[in-house]
């Protein structure tokens, strides 16, 4: 990954962080990593914990952010979630799998969308 998209997905995430807070989500942790993969953002809502996937693009070439989250991906972060559940004794929590979507224009506006449960 070249320096600019890393940047470029730090940015993704900095939007989606924000998105969550505004709409009350507690954040538990940023960028867990286990030897199963990583989770960009875990983050818990009443009594369930989210584990977030964000994508962010800046056009169309490669698909709608969302669409690189592939059924091997869903696999590893399922595998992540559950060892984070196990380690951090959240197990009597429900949780779900989730990815925002960031796709930025060429104005610089972007278009976020959530989405909740994927798994």
């Amino acid at each position: 990954m070249t320096l600019h998209n890393t940047q470029f997905g730090r940015q993704g995430e900095e939007i989606a962080l924000d998105y969550l807070l505004k709409n009350k989500f507690e954040i538990l942790v940023r960028n867990y990593r286990s030897k199963f993969g990583e989770i960009d953002i875990v983050a818990q809502k009443e009594n369930k914990i989210y584990f977030v996937e964000v994508k962010t693009r800046a056009n169309l070439d490669k698909g709608m952010p969302y669409e690189a989250v592939d059924s091997h991906k869903k696999y590893q972060m399922k595998k992540a979630a559950t060892y984070f559940l196990l380690e951090n004794d959240y197990q009597k929590f429900k949780f779900t799998l989730s990815v925002i979507s960031i796709l930025f224009n060429n104005s610089g506006d972007f278009d976020l969308r959530f989405f909740e449960n994927i798994y």
